[in-house]
């Protein structure tokens, strides 16, 4: 039974995304508590290995975002203090944190991935003009710039004249020494949130149409900011291909537990994979919680769903 077991709630940590894996914990913490859990709050920016030794948790429920805990690290070290937690192993934890190995996979699996190419810090310097003539000849414009591994569109932008390359690579410099550029697709950006180990179920596509420009972390975070539609309005023959491409690209990753994925549909009404997000956010407000209250999951079940899901995942 869950209710014999000690919980820790792993939240905050040392990422860019700490202020709002603090949130995502604080809301987790608070709905086991409403439903009588024994919960032990842990904050790995500090003594992380101390803290799991001193409180003795059973159950890990991993409410980071970012580096340092949606990357496998975290992952990595409960399985060799053989505590159980919630969400993807260390591999595929990684694979989906690494924006560039997981579009790789995809390209691999033949799952529609917008076009693509990497950028190193240390082959950047003398070498803008060139650079950016082969991103524009490549991908044409507009194109999306962003780091490599790391979350909440930080250090994101669209860049749609040459004359704003520079300070966008400039930009998400500031976040990673790996860049992926990628052709943006115009028209619809979606979600799919999943829940589940084998046969994950697929919760209702959500439409995210912000109110100015793109969704980027102001627009994620600012309330009122974006409108999100659920269930997506798509002609059915869409909603079930886009259904079936998160499917795809949920398990090619090897996920589990629950996850969300990212895509566009473009003006021809085809849907492409951005990307997938192993830990979404879990405050009574986002994204995964919304679409699971659509299907009569509500807030406090969703987290009991989850962390079962984690002991499925140790046996």
């Amino acid at each position: 039974m869950l209710k014999d077991k000690k919980i820790g709630v792993i939240r905050g940590g040392k990422s860019a995304e700490r202020e709002i894996s603090l949130k995502t914990g604080k809301a987790i913490l608070d709905a086991l508590n409403r439903q009588g859990y024994t919960t032990v709050d842990i904050d790995p920016a500090n003594d992380l290995h101390k803290s799991l030794y001193q409180e003795d948790i059973d159950i890990a429920f991993i409410a980071l975002h970012g580096r340092f805990g949606e990357d496998g690290t975290i992952q990595g070290l409960l399985e060799l203090e053989g505590i159980p937690y919630t969400g993807s192993g260390v591999l595929s934890s990684a694979l989906a944190m690494d924006k560039v190995m997981s579009k790789r996979i995809f390209n691999n699996l033949n799952i529609d991935t917008p076009k693509f190419a990497v950028l190193k810090a240390d082959k950047i310097e003398g070498k803008f003009e060139e650079i950016e003539k082969n991103l524009i000849d490549n991908l044409g414009l507009p194109i999306v710039v962003k780091p490599a591994l790391e979350g909440s569109s930080l250090g994101l932008s669209i860049v749609k004249n040459k004359d704003e390359l520079i300070g966008a690579i400039k930009e998400a410099l500031k976040y990673d020494q790996e860049l992926l550029v990628e052709e943006f697709i115009p028209g619809k950006e979606i979600t799919i949130g999943l829940l589940g180990n084998k046969s994950p179920q697929v919760l209702p596509i959500i439409e995210i149409r912000p109110k100015e420009g793109v969704y980027d972390f102001k627009s994620k975070y600012t309330k009122g900011m974006t409108d999100f539609i659920i269930p997506a309005e798509l002609p059915d023959e869409v909603y079930k291909k886009a259904e079936s491409l998160a499917l795809k690209a949920y398990q090619a990753l090897k996920c589990r537990g629950m996850g969300r994925v990212d895509l566009r549909i473009n003006s021809a009404e085809e849907a492409y994979v951005l990307e997938v997000n192993t830990i979404p956010g879990m405050t009574e407000t986002s994204l995964l919680p919304q679409a699971a209250e659509v299907v009569g999951i509500d807030f406090d079940q969703l987290v009991v769903k989850i962390l079962e899901y984690s002991l499925e995942n140790k046996n």
